[in-house]
């Protein structure tokens, strides 16, 4: 087969104004960064620019967790990074379901041959604590995982309740943050989450490409004690955090330019200040809202979850 390569004009779709869930709109200053030179991945520059987005991710997800990164992939990488470095066969994992999101999540875990304890919710409602207490009552679940933010009905589920429960069981807390981080309080040590993952597409107002992720203490411990090696060469945390830790020992090819996005994304993050850009989160929301419900419509998710 042959192809004229004039019949394919440059790429120019044109200004939108996304009114999704993600994408969301990339202000230029990123777009910008992305257009900085493509080095190596090992050059000692891109290194400098690693660093200083661990530093920037910390602070967002407002933790000191040392294993704080991007993972090279979308938010669903980041779910599965998640689950893959620490569920094992024959594992007990809870699941809480209220939406796409948590289904996901329970087919991963049956992929990996986990004991699936899964915990429905009513789509467009918060997952209730008392529910959660009931199904994992007389078990011995490994990890509590909740999406905290569902993006398929705008569903809010707070975290404290449930995070206790998954400590009094001896269980690690883990939390799908894809729709909520850089939107809403995230407080990964406060609220004392394990591990916890999200996307770059949303709140964080920067292309589709990376995922960060955070692993306190408790949950590398559990990570570097597996019977069995982690299924997913790629995901495996053991080899990837050697690459973002001082050993910097080669294991993928990192997507540069995007993480030159990123670090610009946090980067305005830290500028507006976390608080300041919750609020605007709040009052767009609120706005939003308002004007739906100017229109005659209601929402699916009542007020407050």
């Amino acid at each position: 087969m042959t192809i004229d390569p004039y019949d394919f004009r440059d790429i120019n779709p044109g200004n939108r104004v996304l009114m999704g869930p993600g994408p969301s709109d990339v202000p230029p200053r990123i777009l910008q960064a992305m257009t900085a030179p493509c080095i190596g991945h090992l050059d000692p520059y891109f290194l400098s620019v690693m660093d200083e987005t661990q530093r920037l991710l910390r602070h967002l997800f407002q933790t000191q967790n040392e294993l704080t990164i991007p993972v090279s992939g979308t938010g669903s990488a980041g779910m599965e990074t998640c689950f893959v470095n620490l569920v094992e066969p024959g594992d007990e994992v809870v699941v809480c379901v209220n939406g796409v999101f948590g289904t996901r999540m329970s087919d991963i875990v049956n992929r990996l041959n986990g004991k699936l304890i899964r915990v429905d919710t009513k789509w467009g409602r918060a997952v209730e604590p008392d529910n959660v207490s009931d199904a994992i009552r007389g078990r011995n679940p490994k990890i509590l995982a909740v999406v905290h933010a569902e993006t398929s009905t705008g569903a809010h589920t707070p975290l404290e309740e449930l995070s206790k429960i998954a400590h009094d069981a001896g269980a690690l807390f883990l939390v799908d943050s894809v729709t909520s981080l850089g939107g809403m309080e995230v407080n990964v040590d406060n609220a004392g989450i394990d591990v916890i993952y999200s996307g770059t597409q949303k709140c964080l107002s920067c292309p589709p490409g990376l995922s960060p992720v955070s692993f306190s203490d408790k949950a590398v411990e559990v990570l570097q004690n597996r019977k069995n090696p982690v299924v997913s060469w790629y995901l495996d945390m053991n080899m990837v955090c050697s690459y973002w830790g001082e050993e910097r020992k080669y294991h993928h090819t990192a997507p540069i330019n995007m993480i030159y996005a990123l670090r610009e994304a946090l980067r305005l993050v830290a500028e507006e200040g976390l608080d300041a850009r919750f609020a605007r989160h709040r009052l767009n929301h609120r706005a939003l809202v308002a004007g739906l419900e100017a229109m005659g419509l209601s929402m699916l998710v009542p007020e407050g979850r």
